[in-house]
């Protein structure tokens, strides 16, 4: 949903993000989803963030744009849902026990 009456076009809006300090320098910006659906429109700042080999990951709302192409290591799993996810377990599936 692009907002009509927006003083900024959508090729202004994506211009003046991936033209700032913070992108140029490789870091991580955060932009809310709503804004982004507004000012431009989700389907073309993603086509945008392909372009540029970004990658950008969403959490409560906001989007986390990630302006280099280095790997992504996430450094804790998220939560089991049931334990019909986690399935059965045993020791073995925990390794050899320490001497």
């Amino acid at each position: 949903m692009q907002n009509r009456n927006s003083p900024l076009s959508p090729e202004v809006w994506l211009n003046d993000l991936f033209t700032s300090k913070s992108v140029q320098q490789g870091t991580v910006i955060r932009r809310k989803r709503r804004d982004v659906e507004r000012f431009v429109g989700m389907e073309a700042f993603l086509r945008e963030v392909e372009r540029r080999g970004f990658r950008v990951a969403e959490n409560g709302g906001q989007l986390l744009i990630f302006c280099n192409r280095a790997p992504l290591r996430w450094l804790t799993a998220p939560p089991p849902m049931s334990l019909k996810d986690i399935g059965p377990k045993s020791f073995e599936d925990f390794g050899p026990r320490p001497p």
